[in-house]
């Protein structure tokens, strides 16, 4: 029964991955001659994740050779976060700067090796770490803040690639500033 359990979660988290990563041939050429921060600034969902990855000072290091592999929150997703609670990240350079790169991975880890990784601890650029998760409803990402399920995999990009998620990521050394 556990065996059925884990190989129709496989199945459901690749088919939510596969069929949400699809693009046109001439769209998936015209992304990958854009960078990370050119394909995420022509994407009006994530107008406000590029105001604060402008904000951090962190254009020219996304927008470098990489790779990279980003977790992107959507402007919804930044609507999730209290008002308060994102003013004062906004408010402090180090804290933008510690929950911005902890949505980022060195290397360009794609849909296919992400499904790999299940329950496996990953290294942020930050520092610290989240899990994947593999459940029948798709594929998340567990963090102190919860979790942040992929909703679209595989935007590409010339230094790395994109996967789209729900929530914003929190590292624990955050949380723990702002609630001292």
């Amino acid at each position: 029964m556990k065996k059925r359990i884990t190989t129709l979660a496989l199945l459901v988290a690749a088919m939510v991955l596969g069929a949400t990563g699809v693009a046109t041939a001439a769209g998936q050429d015209a992304r990958q001659s854009k960078n990370i921060v050119e394909v995420a600034a022509g994407d009006k969902r994530f107008s406000t994740l590029v105001s604060l990855v402008a904000k951090a000072g962190l254009v020219d290091t996304l927008s470098g050779p990489g790779p990279f592999t980003v977790m992107a929150p959507t402007n919804a997703a930044f609507r999730k976060v209290p008002s308060a609670t994102l003013n004062a990240i906004g408010a402090d350079h180090d804290l933008l700067t510690q929950v911005l790169t902890y949505h980022v991975i060195s290397g360009k880890v794609k849909a296919k090796k992400v499904l790999t990784m299940n329950n496996k601890p990953v290294k942020t650029v930050q520092g610290s770490k989240w899990r994947v998760r593999i459940r029948p409803s798709g594929l998340y990402l567990d963090n102190p803040w919860g979790y942040a399920m992929v909703t679209k995999a595989d935007v590409n990009a010339s230094n790395g690639v994109i996967h789209v998620i729900d929530q914003v990521l929190v590292p624990q050394s955050v949380i723990k500033q702002l609630e001292g």
